[in-house]
């Protein structure tokens, strides 16, 4: 991806994301309690929590969907905490959603091409004396490949399978060459074979730049290809490490299964 690569900020820095204090609340409601983390490039981060816990708003908040109330998000040296969501994406901060909304009518590799456009004036009048562009069919064939679609190119999104198309969704948020992307629940209605294949997709995204936020409730899933997790309940931060420390943290153990 042409905007994946670290900058040297990122690299000194020693994060692609940094988030401070982040507070989100809808009315009198505290969905997110001043949660505070950070994803280093090339690192697959898992966001999980029971339901409920704040995961969504904490995307939309990252992604600029939802206020922050206080705290702060800065992304590859930059703050982006009052930013709008499509300045946020023409930063390099990329995400999926919960539901798969695709051009149904387009096939796979035009939906992405949709997506790898960033329309401006002075792409509107490029395009009128240069219509196809090699720098955007590179990066369309590369989000193909990368998400294991290449076969399928030429289809259309209604031709595939419900796990098929949770990757033309990864892809998507790919073809707009970002260095973090952020999936919102990408497992969610996947088959034990797809959540595999999706598992094995996401971990080849850091061996070309692309950072990842994980958000999902297939815990299979999180913890074969995060690298660290953050653990949510009710808004606020209760663990934090590898899957391994997370797995058996008993604050952890208690918000999923309940004290005894």
């Amino acid at each position: 991806m042409t905007t994946a690569a670290t900058t040297a900020r990122e690299v000194a820095a020693g994060h692609v994301l940094e988030v401070d204090g982040l507070r989100v609340t809808y009315g009198g409601v505290t969905a997110v309690d001043g949660v505070s983390f950070v994803v280093s490039p090339g690192e697959v981060f898992g966001l999980i929590g029971p339901n409920g816990a704040g995961k969504t708003s904490m995307i939309d908040a990252l992604t600029g969907y939802a206020a922050v109330a206080a705290g702060r998000v800065t992304f590859r040296g930059r703050d982006l905490t009052r930013m709008a969501p499509h300045h946020r994406a023409r930063a390099g901060l990329a995400r999926t959603f919960q539901s798969v909304e695709l051009f149904d009518d387009l096939t796979v590799a035009e939906n992405l091409a949709v997506a790898s456009s960033q329309v401006t004036l002075t792409s509107t009048l490029r395009d009128l004396v240069l219509p196809a562009r090699d720098r955007d069919q590179e990066t369309i064939s590369e989000a193909l490949s990368l998400c294991g679609l290449d076969d399928v190119a030429d289809c259309r999104p209604s031709e595939l399978s419900h796990g098929r198309r949770k990757l033309v969704g990864v892809a998507r948020a790919l073809a707009s060459r970002p260095s973090l992307v952020l999936l919102d629940e990408p497992a969610a209605g996947l088959d034990t074979a797809e959540s595999l294949e999706l598992g094995l997709q996401l971990r080849r995204l850091p061996e070309r730049g692309v950072s990842v936020l994980l958000v999902d409730h297939d815990m299979s899933l999180v913890l074969a290809v995060c690298d660290r997790l953050l653990v949510l309940d009710f808004g606020r931060a209760i663990a934090t490490g590898t899957p391994s420390e997370v797995q058996h943290d008993e604050a952890v153990v208690q918000a999923y299964l309940g004290a005894p």
